[in-house]
């Protein structure tokens, strides 16, 4: 909500100016976009602004929720908008006259000293002196160097406002992925616990049939060994598994900035992987992307900076008009009869500062070519980050599919290994095997799905998707 008014102060103070924001300077960027994606012919336009619902649904957006309006970051990104939309308006306001009221009082005593009359003292007198000014002055931008200024301000007011929405979709990508790793070790901790009540039925069977030493059956004190031996290294997986838990969960009540004291709880298992969102046009990233928006009014504003400096070597001017009264008595200070009034006029011409306006210039200057070569570093970034994640997409869904296979694969081995030994036809290490082979390739597709869903959240990142709450 907070951003939403800020955003709004901002676009209404632009629209009130007489000085207009620097126009776009996205064009200054070397090279030409492609026109679709390299790694994906879908080209459907706009952008998912509700991906937190539809990765995590309410319960994930209920923590992002939370973050944004209690993380720290998040006031202090608000704060800078504030300020430069501040400095912004104030270098308005100065464009425009001033105007100062006064007043003031004085009482003095003359002494004429030299001058004994009368009885011989030192004569003197006391003046009274009263008086009321209305003062109006005015620098007249004629060849525009204030409003060049004024309009770099308002590009970094813009800027610091795309900052804030680039830190609004970073802040709720990275609850988001704390969460899917909380999600992620619910269900290998369920796992593994599953895993170790069966590898605790294989020892006992093994351990029965050790002591009853039936050898031929699965009953040697290796496979005795081997079988405890497995239970145990679970019970490891069981607490490591555990331990990721609590820190995701602490993860979490940072980024809401609570204490991390462990109290956010949370069952739910990770979320069907979504479709993928709409891609859109490598030119439409450009215009869209906060990062991509922010370099390029950082830029806009250096070359306002640039114009003003090149606009300094013309001459200022400055307008004073004055008008009051001046009188001895105070019942007297506003009568027009003791009016009193002075307009004055004042140009400046630089003639000779040792080369510091062109020095000052060439700084600008080169400040503006840095600036445009963060803005092209930003763009080519922000393109890359876009390929990557569509490229990991694609072959997250084949390594999805073929791992999916595979643990098909280890549940009917690892059935088959089951129903063999309690035939007596198998032994223990087979088992175990099959059961650990299973157990992994189990957790395995977990992990992916995870990653998929991670890769998902960077997607909407790097296509420049705004959150927005609701359905």
């Amino acid at each position: 909500m907070k951003f939403l008014l800020v955003i709004f102060s901002l676009s209404l103070f632009i629209m009130s100016c007489a000085v207009k924001s620097p126009a776009s300077r996205v064009g200054d960027v070397p090279g030409t976009p492609p026109p679709r994606w390299i790694a994906t012919k879908e080209a459907q336009a706009g952008i998912d602004t509700r991906w937190v619902r539809r990765i995590g649904g309410s319960e994930l957006e209920g923590l992002v929720a939370n973050a944004l309006g209690a993380n720290p970051d998040m006031r202090i990104a608000g704060e800078r908008v504030f300020r430069a939309l501040t400095a912004a308006k104030t270098a308005g306001a100065n464009l425009k006259p001033q105007v100062t009221a006064g007043g003031n009082g004085s009482r003095t005593k003359q002494v004429f000293v030299g001058f004994p009359f009368g009885d011989g003292g030192v004569p003197s007198t006391i003046f009274n002196t009263y008086g009321a000014n209305l003062t109006v002055s005015w620098e007249p931008d004629i060849w525009g160097i204030r409003r060049a200024g004024q309009e770099a301000l308002i590009a970094d007011a813009q800027a610091e406002a795309n900052a804030y929405r680039a830190a609004r979709a970073s802040l709720a990508a990275q609850v988001a992925r704390a969460w899917l790793a909380l999600t992620e070790s619910n269900e290998q901790l369920a796992l593994t616990s599953k895993n170790i009540a069966l590898l605790k039925k294989t020892e006992e069977i093994v351990k029965d049939r050790f002591m009853n030493a039936l050898t031929d059956e699965g009953g040697s004190v290796s496979e005795l060994r081997l079988a405890q031996s497995e239970r145990a290294a679970q019970e490891a997986r069981l607490a490591e598994q555990a331990g990721d838990r609590e820190v995701a969960i602490r993860q979490i009540e940072i980024l809401m900035g609570q204490y991390p004291a462990g109290v956010v709880r949370s069952e739910s298992t990770l979320p069907k992987v979504p479709p993928v969102p709409p891609a859109g046009l490598p030119s439409e990233l450009l215009l869209r992307r906060p990062d991509i928006l922010e370099a390029e009014r950082r830029f806009a504003s250096s070359g306002s900076l640039v114009k003003q400096a090149r606009l300094a070597y013309y001459p200022s001017f400055a307008l004073t008009a004055t008008g009051g009264t001046t009188t001895d008595s105070l019942r007297d200070i506003f009568n027009s009869d003791f009016g009193v009034w002075s307009l004055a006029g004042a140009v400046t011409q630089p003639i000779w500062a040792n080369g510091a306006l062109r020095l000052k210039e060439e700084e600008l200057k080169s400040s503006e070519r840095s600036m445009l070569a963060e803005l092209q570093g930003t763009v080519v970034k922000a393109f890359g980050e876009v390929e990557q994640a569509l490229v990991a997409e694609h072959f997250f869904e084949k390594r999805t599919e073929a791992l999916e296979n595979a643990e098909k694969a280890a549940v009917n081995a690892a059935e088959a290994a089951a129903n063999e030994y309690s035939e007596g036809t198998g032994d223990a290490l087979t088992l175990i095997n099959t059961l650990r082979n299973q157990v992994d390739l189990t957790s395995q597709v977990v992990t992916l799905r995870r990653l998929r869903l991670d890769n998902r959240v960077t997607l909407h990142l790097a296509l420049g998707g705004d959150y927005r709450p609701g359905k």
